[in-house]
């Protein structure tokens, strides 16, 4: 287990996210994948509002419903530890006090549950004072409806400031970020972001460690891509730099036997400040494939093979 930042959240090596449950995962899939995960021991589930809001016919809290009705079902909210955003969801946008409140009332009736463990602001919002939005969630853990706070899509500079004012005003201090960042994409998070997290103490938790699948070699020219829900995501990373990486993961992951899923995920275990990566899956081949990273050991001759690989 891992400790997130300053909190006492003790978390799986491996977040479970959830952005798929009620979307590309039905109700019935989700449950066999939690179930599962949880079995494996694993405790750290992500969601948001706002998913699956983008999909035909959905509003936003799809996968919160599901997450919730599996807790009530299994009876172990208890030994989750539950991640949750707002900011995003079309119908309650920003970071406002209002919004804040409403979104997290609404998530704790979706999520059946009156506490959040990890209540993210899902993107800055630079239309509302840092001060408003720090001095509502530091309002819903006085009332024990969040535990801890989180980041999401900040700068550097953002961040920065946010802590400074829960420092000032003797209000709860994000204690995580959740960046864009895996082997492609690494200046979002490496360099002033990183740098920042281990001066605060604070921990990574990145998203789309796998490059919406991109990463996982399931992709190999464009005419695979094709025009799924994920292509235009996963288009993002078929570059001339995008395959040369796909293919140092080729290399080491026949090297240890293991899947490049696998390798993509144990690279970034191994950098600092990362407490737990956000793997989505959609059935339990793809979960055991995820879950099996914990276990793999990459050696610094493939850590630096790899970092040489995906270098700009």
């Amino acid at each position: 287990m891992n400790r997130i930042g300053s909190s006492d959240l003790d978390v799986f090596p491996i977040c479970l996210g959830g952005n798929v449950f009620g979307w590309t995962a039905d109700r019935a899939t989700s449950f066999d994948i939690l179930d599962a995960y949880a079995h494996m021991r694993g405790n750290f589930i992500d969601t948001a509002d706002a998913y699956s809001s983008w999909a035909p016919g959905h509003v936003g809290g799809e996968s919160e419903e599901i997450i919730g009705a599996w807790m009530e079902a299994r009876g172990n909210r208890g030994s989750m530890v539950i991640a949750t955003k707002v900011g995003r969801l079309p119908s309650m946008w920003g970071l406002s006090r209002d919004t804040i409140r409403q979104g997290c009332a609404e998530s704790l009736r979706r999520l059946r549950t009156d506490y959040i463990d990890l209540y993210y602001c899902h993107s800055d919002d630079l239309d509302t004072p840092l001060e408003e939005t720090l001095g509502a969630l530091g309002e819903l853990v006085d009332e024990g409806k969040v535990r801890y706070i989180a980041a999401s899509n900040y700068s550097p500079e953002r961040l920065a400031e946010a802590l400074a004012i829960s420092d000032a005003m003797g209000l709860p201090r994000f204690v995580a970020l959740q960046p864009h960042y895996n082997l492609v994409v690494r200046n979002e998070y490496e360099g002033a972001m990183r740098d920042l997290c281990e001066r605060e103490g604070l921990s990574c938790l990145p998203y789309f460690p796998l490059g919406a699948g991109f990463l996982t070699g399931k992709y190999r020219s464009m005419e695979d891509i094709g025009d799924g829900p994920r292509s235009a995501r996963v288009s993002d990373y078929a570059h001339d730099r995008g395959w040369r990486i796909l293919g140092a993961l080729d290399d080491v992951a026949a090297e240890h036997g293991a899947s490049n899923s696998e390798v993509a995920l144990a690279w970034l275990m191994h950098q600092p400040t990362v407490a737990a990566p956000i793997a989505s899956v959609t059935s339990l081949t793809q979960l055991g494939e995820v879950l099996d990273a914990v276990h793999l050991r990459l050696t610094e001759a493939d850590l630096g093979y790899l970092d040489s690989a995906s270098r700009a």
